[in-house]
């Protein structure tokens, strides 16, 4: 089904309009993330209900290398169990690189962010994306090469090379990133990627989108997004 309108923002609002039953949907968050609760709410689904868990890396790291991915691999099961007497149809682990940098599995049935990414560039047929993030730069190039292995092409990429501090990332820096981007990749692109559950992007979503006319899809759009499927019912 692709009857959708172009863009993330306005396909969500379709999707859920289409709706024809409420989807509960655990969200597993990384222990200091902001993003996830500040920006969701702000999508007005009327279809999704988001219950929340917090995950504490053994760590107590909130700075994203390897300790951190794996921590907070490895707290998901315990996450979820706090989630048990909620009656589930989707769970999600909000955090992106989680999702394509490996560590202990997962429990049954969990989809990342990245997953979520992946659903949502595959159910609007994009084979060719920009990507923009604000990680350093080798977890960027990490993710490239993630979404290569799923057979999307990633015509150029940039990042801001933080390892932490996502949330006080602004959206001039957001707009500023992607129009660093070379033009003949964003001519080129089918859409923009915005990596990182962890930092503001719903305002340059909806700007970028005006200008460029590309889809912009973001980690926290991505989730919604898969929740919003499975309420309408639209598996492709």
């Amino acid at each position: 089904m692709h009857p959708l309108p172009d863009g993330s923002l306005a396909t969500l609002a379709a999707l859920d309009a289409a709706a024809h039953r409420t989807v509960r949907a655990g969200l597993l968050l990384p222990w200091a993330n902001v993003a996830v609760e500040t920006e969701l709410p702000r999508l007005g689904l009327r279809n999704t209900v988001f219950h929340h868990a917090r995950l504490v890396p053994a760590s107590r790291a909130t700075a994203i290398d390897e300790s951190f991915w794996h921590g907070l691999r490895a707290a998901s099961a315990d996450a979820l169990d706090s989630l048990s007497h909620v009656e589930l149809d989707a769970v999600l682990l909000a955090c992106t690189s989680a999702g394509f940098t490996g560590g202990p599995p997962l429990p049954v049935g969990m989809t990342t962010a990245f997953d979520a990414m992946l659903a949502a560039l595959a159910a609007s047929d994009v084979t060719r994306v920009v990507l923009a993030t604000p990680y350093p730069t080798e977890v960027t190039e990490a993710e490239a090469g993630a979404l290569a292995e799923a057979g999307i092409d990633v015509l150029a990429h940039a990042s801001l090379g933080q390892d932490d501090g996502y949330p006080q990332v602004t959206t001039d820096q957001v707009l500023a990133l992607v129009d660093g981007l070379p033009q003949h990749a964003l001519d080129a692109a089918h859409a923009v990627v915005l990596s990182c559950t962890g930092w503001h992007t719903l305002q340059a979503v909806t700007e970028l989108e005006q200008r460029l006319r590309t889809p912009v899809f973001s980690s926290n759009l991505a989730m919604a997004l898969f929740a919003a499927r499975l309420s309408s019912g639209v598996t492709a």
